[in-house]
């Protein structure tokens, strides 16, 4: 995931060379007990989800390490899928991993994460209690909250006639904006935005709603230029599309780099998506890993990590040291009735996943735009055919 750098860090002073910290509000008896002893911690996390020290930004590893004399073995993923696969086929021990709310709940029922010791984590209290108990960990257990955010519509307001009140999920299917529409390139996203827009639960397993998700976003199809992810950033920072969908957080980026854009969180409800710290069952140090996630739910620590990575905070007390320009910004904290109409992903069933995929791969399928093996084929298929007709010529050659 792209980023846009801040480096806000309030209470926490950071010296020129990035490498001095004042810790004057941290308990150092409790971070100091591991000290001399030689230890580490593996920290698993997603690309630049951490205040890493560019751009003059608090190296927060760094910081653990010169307040705790742990050293952070620190490594990155980029999809759910990709750390599912890394805990279930083990090899590798992990002390703290950051996935996100849907993929937790799988982690859970398939006992890769452990309970955490609420005990170790005396700064958990700063996490705000609507990111608590959340459906993916009904009992709160084994999650803590990192980040969170919505999913929205990021629009060209030259391109777009109807004002900002008037935008919602049908715009996606409007057929005046042919060519000019970008799409999720993952099922469940896409699928969300369809069940959105005909009022089902984001995480419905009725077949027949979801094949009349399906039907509507194979309708859509002929109107959309582009289905893609990170792309979105180029395309619409340089007004080669009207509206695209994506994450609350990232649509700054792109507004920072074109004025003409802005993001609404349709009415009718979005995805309300949380990234949550969980520990392996087979860490091998979960104390070591517990005073990483306390650290981490620091509220200066927290305010340093947020500013960098540019989404929400579910930390109060970082929410309380944070610039009112930042803290009354409605597009990364929407306000209580927009947040009420979101749903946050649960892991569905597995037939329903297949059957979900499958559609998605009906809706994609046959199409050059959007498959990028299809040109492949068809040339492999045309040169197979040029091979065939040589060979026939020089048999006939060979009968004559």
């Amino acid at each position: 995931m792209k980023k846009k750098v801040f480096a806000i860090l309030m209470s926490i002073a950071v010296m020129a060379s990035g490498q001095t910290v004042n810790f004057g509000n941290f308990n150092t008896n409790y971070y100091h007990k591991f000290k001399g002893q030689n230890l580490s911690v593996n920290v698993y996390n997603w690309g630049e989800y951490i205040s890493d020290g560019s751009d003059g930004s608090l190296d927060v590893n760094k910081a653990f390490e010169e307040l705790t004399g742990v050293k952070v073995n620190y490594s990155t993923f980029a999809s759910n899928e990709e750390l599912y696969v890394k805990l279930k086929v083990g090899g590798i021990q992990y002390d703290v991993i950051i996935p996100s709310d849907y993929m937790i709940e799988k982690l859970i029922k398939e006992n890769l994460v452990r309970k955490l010791n609420y005990n170790n984590i005396p700064a958990h209290t700063n996490i705000a209690n609507r990111f608590k108990k959340l459906p993916f960990d009904p009992t709160g257990e084994y999650s803590l909250a990192y980040t969170w955010g919505v999913t929205g519509i990021v629009y060209n307001r030259k391109l777009v006639t109807e004002a900002e009140n008037e935008i919602d999920w049908k715009i996606l299917f409007d057929k005046k904006y042919k060519g000019q529409i970008l799409m999720y390139y993952n099922p469940r996203d896409a699928f969300g935005i369809a069940q959105a827009y005909l009022g089902y639960s984001l995480n419905t397993t009725n077949e027949t709603e979801l094949r009349e998700c399906a039907r509507i976003l194979k309708e859509q199809k002929t109107l959309v230029q582009s289905y893609v992810m990170d792309e979105i950033y180029d395309k619409m920072e340089a007004g080669e599309a009207a509206l695209g969908v994506y994450y609350a957080g990232d649509s700054l980026s792109m507004i920072d780099s074109n004025p003409d854009l802005n993001f609404v969180i349709p009415r009718k409800g979005a995805n309300l998506f949380v990234d949550s710290i969980c520990i392996p069952a087979a860490s091998g140090s979960p104390e070591l890993a517990e005073m990483y996630i306390n650290f981490l739910c620091e509220p200066e620590i927290a305010l340093a990590n947020i500013e960098y990575i540019n989404y929400a905070s579910p930390n109060d007390g970082a929410i309380a040291i944070m610039s009112d320009n930042t803290k009354n910004n409605k597009i990364i904290y929407p306000d209580k009735e927009t947040l009420d109409n979101c749903e946050v992903y649960i892991t569905l069933p597995d037939d329903t996943n297949i059957l979900m995929e499958d559609l998605w791969n009906e809706i994609l399928s046959n199409d050059s735009t959007y498959k990028g093996w299809v040109i492949p084929v068809s040339l492999g298929v045309i040169v197979l055919l040029c091979v065939v007709i040589i060979v026939l010529r020089k048999m006939k050659k060979r009968e004559n």
